[in-house]
C-alpha cells in the first residue's frame, strides 16, 4: 500500500497548489467585467455549471475511443466469469475481455471541467476534488490487483474500508472545524427539526462516504446501470446545491443556507456531463466498464456533496437504488451466515433479477425509471415541510 500513500501525498500537494495558484481559469475572467461587460457571464453559477457539463460530456465522447483502444492495447480487460455463481456465467460470457477502468476518463473529465469552470478558492470544491481523487486512487489500486493477479477479489475488504474510513474522518473533521460548515442534521419534511450531533457528526460522515462509495460499486454490475443512476442523482444534487447556496431560495424553502454550497452545482453538473459521456460507450452492450476507479470515486463524491449541503438523510431517498442494492447484499450475507439459506438467487438485486429471467435491458431501464421517480420525490420534499 506504499504506492497508494505516495499517490495520495502527491495528489494532496497538487490540489493545494491548484487551489492557491490557478487564478486564470474561466471563473476569474469575471474580474475583468468592468472592462469587457460580456465577461460578467462567468460569475453565474448556472452558466458555468452548464459549461462544465458540456465540457465533461465532450471530453468523454471525444477521447473515449482513444482510452478504449489504449486499455485494449494494455490488456486491461474485465474478468467476467464468476466461480462463485455458475448460473451467472451464461450472461457474463459476452462481457469477458471488455476493457475496464473507464473511470479514469470519467474522473479525468470531471477534474478538468472543475478546474476550468469552478471557483477554486471555494473550500467545498477542494473537498470534493480531494474526495474524488482519493477514492479514484483507491479504486485504481483495487483494479490493478484484480488485473495483475487475475484475482476478482482485489484489495482485501478491510483494507478498502480502512482507507475509505480515513477519508471519511478527514472530511468529517473538515466539516467539524471549518467555519461556515455545520454538524447539524436537517430532518426532511419538518421545518424546525434539527439535531446538532457535534463531534459525533464525524463518524456519521465516515459512514456516509463508506456506504455511498461501496453502494455504487455494488450497483455497477450491468451495462449502464450504475452510471445511469449516478447521472440522475448527480443532476438532482446539482439542483439541491444551487438552492442551498442561494439565500432567497433557501429562505423560501426553509432549508439551511450554506454560503459555499452553490459552487457545488458546478461539480455536480460536471459529474452529470461525464456520466452522459461515459454512458455513450457503457450502454448495452458496453464497450467499456468503469471499474472500481470509477464506481468508488463517483459514489463517494455523491456522498460528500450530500453531506456538505446538509442533505444526508435525503440521500437515502434520492439514492434509493444504491441503498436497495447494498441492502440486498447485506441481507444475503446475514441470512446465509445465520440460517444457511439465501434470500436471493444471487446478490446484488440486479443479478437476482437477471437469474430469475429478466432481460438485462429491462432491468437497467426499470432501475433508471425508479431512480427518476425517487429524484422527483426528493425534490418534492423541499415543499413538504
Amino acid at each position: 500500500m506504499l504506492e497508494f500513500v505516495i499517490c495520495l501525498v502527491i495528489v494532496s500537494w497538487l490540489l493545494v497548489i491548484l487551489e492557491k495558484r490557478l487564478n486564470v481559469m474561466f471563473y476569474y475572467l469575471a474580474q475583468f467585467s468592468d472592462t469587457f461587460f460580456a465577461l460578467n457571464i462567468f460569475r453565474y453559477i448556472t452558466f458555468r455549471s452548464a459549461m462544465a457539463a458540456v465540457t465533461t460530456f465532450l471530453f468523454c465522447v471525444t477521447l473515449g475511443p482513444f482510452f478504449i483502444n489504449k486499455l485494449k492495447a494494455g490488456k486491461i480487460r474485465e474478468i467476467a466469469k464468476r466461480k462463485d455463481c455458475p448460473d451467472l456465467d451464461r450472461f457474463q460470457h459476452s462481457k469477458e475481455g471488455t476493457p475496464t477502468m473507464g473511470g479514469l476518463f470519467i474522473m479525468g473529465g470531471v477534474v478538468l471541467a472543475v478546474l476550468l469552470w469552478a471557483d477554486l478558492s471555494n473550500p467545498f470544491i477542494v473537498a470534493v476534488l480531494f474526495t474524488s481523487v482519493w477514492l479514484a486512487v483507491l479504486g485504481g489500486v483495487d483494479d490493478y490487483i484484480k488485473l495483475a493477479h487475475r484475482d476478482r477479489r482485489g484489495l482485501k475488504g478491510t483494507t478498502k474500508l480502512f482507507w475509505q474510513g480515513i477519508l471519511g474522518i478527514l472530511i468529517g473533521l473538515f466539516i467539524y472545524l471549518f467555519p461556515g460548515t455545520s454538524t447539524r442534521l436537517d430532518i426532511p419534511f419538518l421545518k424546525t427539526a434539527i439535531v446538532d450531533l457535534g463531534v459525533f457528526y464525524i463518524p456519521l460522515v465516515a459512514l456516509i462516504i463508506v456506504s455511498t462509495s461501496n453502494a455504487v460499486n455494488l450497483t455497477d454490475g450491468l451495462d449502464g446501470l450504475a452510471i445511469g443512476c449516478v447521472l440522475i442523482v448527480a443532476m438532482t444534487l446539482s439542483v439541491l446545491s444551487y438552492l442551498t447556496g442561494h439565500f432567497q431560495f433557501s429562505q423560501y424553502l426553509f432549508i439551511p443556507y450554506i454560503v459555499h454550497a452553490g459552487e457545488l452545482t458546478v461539480f455536480c453538473a460536471a459529474l452529470g456531463g461525464a456520466s452522459l459521456g461515459f454512458l455513450w460507450f457503457n450502454c448495452h452492450p458496453a464497450s467499456i466498464f468503469m471499474g472500481d476507479v470509477g464506481s468508488l470515486s463517483l459514489g463517494g463524491s455523491l456522498g460528500v456533496v450530500a453531506v456538505l449541503i446538509k442533505k444526508e438523510l435525503l440521500l437515502i431517498l434520492l439514492g434509493g437504488i444504491f441503498v436497495v442494492e447494498a441492502l440486498s447484499v447485506i441481507l444475503q450475507v446475514f441470512s446465509f451466515k445465520t440460517t444457511g439459506k439465501r434470500l436471493f438467487k444471487m446478490s446484488p438485486l440486479h443479478h437476482h433479477l437477471q437469474i430469475s429471467g429478466w432481460n438485462e435491458s429491462k432491468i437497467i431501464v426499470r432501475f433508471w425509471i425508479t431512480a427518476i421517480i425517487l429524484a422527483l420525490l426528493t425534490l418534492t420534499t423541499l415543499k413538504v415541510r
